[in-house]
C-alpha cells in the first residue's frame, strides 16, 4: 500500500465512551481512523471509559475533579480552547449533546476554527440543536457538515432549520468482532428474546410497557421469557412492573453486559419498542448476530433498516396491542420467522464499519490510495 501523502490529524469530541450506541459510533470511528494511519485525539468530557479507542486520549472529564465551581469551569474551557488551538487539527467531529445553545454558539465562533463536523443522532432534534432557528444557523454557519445519521433526521433538520450543508451517514458496526465475540458462551439455558438499552429516568425504552404487552402475549405460557440487558435508575420499577403482572419468574434483568453479541445471538428475537430513536444501534446490533427484530416504526431508525417480512417486523408505533401481535406472530408462524432469520445478517452489510468509514473518508476527503 502506498502511504497517503499527508497525515491527517482528527479531533472526536464526546462526552465519554462506554454505555451508548452513540458513544459506539465514535469508538468504532476511532478505530477505524486510526488503522488509516490517521492520528486521532479523543476529548472526552466525563470520566468514563469502557470502549476501544485508537490515538490520544484527553480525559477533561478527569480534570473535572480538581476544577469545581465558575472559576473550576473556565479553567476547563481554556485548556480545552488552548488544546484544539495547538494542535491545528484538520478536522474536528462534535459527537456531543448541545441543549446549552450560548455555550454552543461560543463553541462555535470562537473555539471550533478549523472544519467542524457536527453529529445528530437523534429525531428529538432539540438533544443536539437549539430549538432557536437563527441560533442554530450561526452555529453551524460556516461549519464544514452536519451529518445526520439516518435519513429521516437529515428531512427533519433541513425542513426546520434549512441548513445546506447536511448529509446522512448511517451509524457503523464491527460486523467480524460482533460475529466473533457473539459465539462466547452465555449463562442463560432458556429460551427468551431480548431488548437492550438504559433504563434511564426518561424512560425512553418503555420497557414497563414492553412488560406488560409480553405479560399479554403468549410467550410466558410458551416458557420463553423476556431478558432485559441495561442499568439505571428505573430498575427496580421495571421489576416492579413485572411482579404486578405476575411474571417475575419470567423477567431476567441481567444489567449492563461489555459483550450482549453472546446475549443476543441466543435470543429468538429482539423486541423494541421506544418513544424515538436516532439510527438504533440494538437493531443493526441483533441481525449481525442473524437474530431478527421486531420495532415499532417510529421517527427515524427502524424503517431504514428493517425490511417488514424479510429481516423483521415493523409495527405501527406506539401500538402495543400490534406489538402483541408481532411476537405472537414469530412465534407461531415458523416458516416467516426463518425466512427473517436467515435474511438478517446479510440485511445489514451496508453498515459495515469498512463502508461506512469510506463514507467519511469521501466527505472528509481523505484518499488512502493503494
Amino acid at each position: 500500500m502506498i502511504k497517503q501523502n499527508k497525515k491527517y490529524k482528527i479531533a472526536l469530541v464526546g462526552y465519554r465512551l462506554n454505555d451508548g450506541g452513540l458513544e459506539k459510533v465514535m469508538s468504532s470511528l476511532s478505530v477505524y481512523f486510526g488503522k488509516k494511519n490517521i492520528e486521532i485525539h479523543n476529548i472526552l468530557f466525563v470520566d468514563a471509559i469502557s470502549y476501544p479507542y485508537s490515538g490520544k486520549l484527553v480525559n477533561i472529564g478527569k480534570m473535572k475533579t480538581n476544577s469545581k465551581g465558575l472559576l473550576g469551569k473556565l479553567k476547563l474551557f481554556l485548556f480545552f480552547n488552548k488544546y484544539i488551538k495547538d494542535n491545528q487539527f484538520d478536522y474536528i467531529i462534535d459527537f456531543r449533546y448541545r441543549i446549552k445553545p450560548i455555550q454552543e454558539f461560543i463553541l462555535s465562533k470562537w473555539v471550533y476554527d478549523t472544519k467542524t463536523i457536527y453529529t445528530v443522532h437523534s429525531s428529538r432534534l432539540e438533544t443536539y440543536l437549539p430549538n432557536f432557528r437563527f441560533l442554530t444557523k450561526q452555529i453551524c454557519n460556516k461549519k464544514y457538515s452536519l451529518v445526520c445519521v439516518s435519513q429521516e433526521i437529515k428531512n427533519l433538520v433541513t425542513a426546520k432549520f434549512n441548513i445546506k450543508n447536511v448529509v446522512t451517514i448511517n451509524n457503523p458496526i464491527d460486523i467480524d468482532d460482533i460475529k466473533s465475540k457473539s459465539l462466547e458462551q452465555n449463562d442463560l439455558d432458556f429460551p427468551y428474546i431480548i431488548a437492550v438499552g438504559r433504563f434511564d429516568s426518561h424512560n425512553v425504552k418503555q420497557f414497563d410497557k414492553l412488560i406488560i404487552a409480553y405479560s399479554n402475549s403468549t410467550l410466558p405460557k410458551k416458557n420463553i421469557s423476556l431478558v432485559l440487558l441495561g442499568d439505571g435508575e428505573l430498575k427496580d420499577f421495571y421489576k416492579e412492573t413485572a411482579i404486578k403482572r405476575g411474571i417475575a419468574d419470567k423477567v431476567y434483568f441481567e444489567g449492563f453486559k461489555s459483550n450482549p453479541y453472546k446475549y443476543l445471538k441466543k435470543a429468538k428475537f429482539l423486541v423494541m419498542c421506544s418513544k424515538y430513536e436516532g439510527f438504533p444501534m440494538t437493531l443493526i446490533e441483533s441481525l449481525a448476530c442473524e437474530t431478527p427484530v421486531i420495532s415499532f416504526d417510529c421517527v427515524s431508525g427502524p424503517n431504514e433498516i428493517i425490511t417488514d417480512k424479510e429481516n423483521g417486523l415493523l409495527v405501527e408505533n406506539q401500538n402495543f396491542e400490534k406489538l402483541i401481535d408481532a411476537m405472537n406472530l414469530f412465534i407461531e408462524e415458523t416458516v416467516l420467522y426463518n425466512q427473517c432469520k436467515n435474511n438478517s445478517l446479510k440485511s445489514i452489510e451496508r453498515f459495515s464499519i469498512e463502508k461506512i468509514g469510506k463514507q467519511w473518508q469521501d466527505l472528509m476527503g481523505i484518499n488512502i490510495y493503494s
